[in-house]
């Protein structure tokens, strides 16, 4: 029996894990607990990739379980949270009372991502849209930068109820927008081909380091800003 086929199968398993234990705290809203699960998820889910290109192990199979796990981690959980967020800033208005059930407009959105991406040949050395790990980052930092802010204008921006619409259907529609973005693969060991992906990696060190969890939020900002420029500077190129 070859072990090795089984490994990078057996690390999405433990996305999808991750995933399932994200959801129950989210459901709990300790977001944080739900922030440290997704990203341990998120962790699993960049290495099966790996150690299946390790062992030349690589299937079908792998890759439809890691559109399935992805769907829990980073898709069900980030319309949970959104659920919950929009729960908490209606304030029982009864006018408002279903208003939260569209924060799983950003699962719809990342459910048809998952999808789409496992028959669009494009983007294997790059994305169309934005991935839905760095998505669910984004969502998922947002309770915690409302928890944790001292900027008046960023709370009252966290507790309506309309902002928090809007980010849904932003997210879904970035989700599955024709807008190429980077892929931070390091194929070649040169700084040539690496200087976009080591620039963005260095910026968000930085952004991690001074602004802790609204520095994810801004990361991922500017990781589809850092793309849209590049885009624009490789069509004037050519």
């Amino acid at each position: 029996m070859n072990l090795k086929k089984h490994i990078p199968n057996l690390i999405t398993l433990l996305n999808l894990l991750c995933g399932c234990i994200a959801l129950v705290f989210a459901g709990e809203a300790n977001f944080e607990m739900a922030f440290f699960f997704v990203c341990l998820g998120i962790f699993f889910d960049f290495i099966d990739g790996f150690f299946a290109r390790l062992f030349h192990v690589s299937s079908q199979l792998g890759l439809q379980l890691d559109s399935l796990a992805d769907m829990v981690t980073s898709g069900v959980v980030p319309g949970l949270v959104l659920f919950k967020m929009l729960s908490n800033s209606v304030n029982s208005d009864p006018s408002l009372m279903y208003l939260p059930y569209l924060g799983f407009i950003i699962t719809l959105g990342s459910c048809y991502r998952l999808a789409n991406f496992n028959i669009d040949t494009r983007q294997t050395d790059s994305f169309i849209g934005l991935p839905t790990p760095a998505n669910a980052l984004f969502i998922l930092s947002l309770p915690l930068i409302l928890k944790n802010s001292d900027s008046l204008l960023v709370l009252e921006l966290l507790i309506n109820p309309w902002v928090l619409l809007f980010v849904a259907v932003l997210s879904a529609y970035i989700l599955n927008a024709e807008i190429p973005l980077f892929a931070l693969k390091i194929k070649k060991f040169n700084l040539k081909d690496n200087a976009l992906p080591l620039f963005f990696l260095i910026i968000s060190l930085l952004l991690l380091v001074f602004l802790q969890f609204s520095g994810v939020a801004l990361i991922i900002v500017f990781y589809v800003l850092l793309s849209l420029i590049n885009n624009k500077f490789n069509a004037n190129k050519s």
